[in-house]
């Protein structure tokens, strides 16, 4: 893929650039995603099934990136949770307004090692420590003063700030990608689409119609 005039040869805006690996270009984008997002460019469009197909999608923040895939964490009772232990299938999809980018991926989803999680968790602030072990995520709370009283008492059990064991319920989840597309808003919706496929352990690119 040659670039003449600011372009793909396939026609493409030179953001798209010339990269056998798309997850060389999410990082490239990534980056720039962070010089220009006003508040949390890691955030992410997560999108899971339950047992009966039906799919649900909420905001989560991208805390991971390497060749292996996309980690994020959560509590591993809640709803997504579960519906992730049941179907290990899941979808994310990025969007920088800033930008006008648009980043959407597919695939397999593994639980990380748990000193992947450990070495993240101790980096969080304390009160996000505390939260994880207080909330009993996505269950019915009869009032909010009992999730306070919760957080204080856990406050009261782990005073030493440095010293906040992970919860073994609270872990990460790693997306390995089979598809990943790149879009790009263009003027009269004639928007820009290129899709990677992972087949046979390879990547293959292709256009997509907008």
């Amino acid at each position: 893929m040659n670039q003449k005039n600011g372009k793909n040869s396939i026609g493409l805006d030179s953001c798209f650039e010339d990269l056998a690996n798309p997850i060389e270009l999410f990082e490239k984008w990534f980056a720039e995603a962070k010089k220009t997002e006003i508040n949390d460019p890691n955030a992410v469009a997560l999108a899971t099934s339950d047992k009966n197909n039906q799919p649900n999608v909420r905001m989560v923040l991208l805390k991971g990136l390497s060749e292996k895939g996309f980690v994020f964490y959560t509590n591993f009772n809640s709803k997504k949770g579960l519906e992730l232990k049941n179907n290990l299938k899941a979808s994310m999809c990025f969007h920088w307004k800033s930008l006008r980018r648009q980043v959407r991926l597919l695939g397999t989803v593994e639980e990380v090692s748990k000193k992947e999680a450990d070495d993240y968790f101790n980096t969080r602030p304390y009160k996000n420590r505390i939260g994880a072990w207080a909330s009993t995520q996505s269950k019915v709370l009869d009032k909010r003063e009992t999730f306070l009283k919760k957080i204080e008492e856990f406050e009261k059990k782990f005073t030493d700030q440095n010293s906040v064991p992970r919860p073994p319920h609270w872990s990460g989840w790693r997306i390995s990608p089979s598809e990943i597309e790149f879009w790009l808003d263009g003027e009269g919706r004639i928007h820009e689409r290129l899709v990677y496929l992972k087949e046979k352990e390879k990547w293959v690119k292709k256009l997509l119609y907008p």
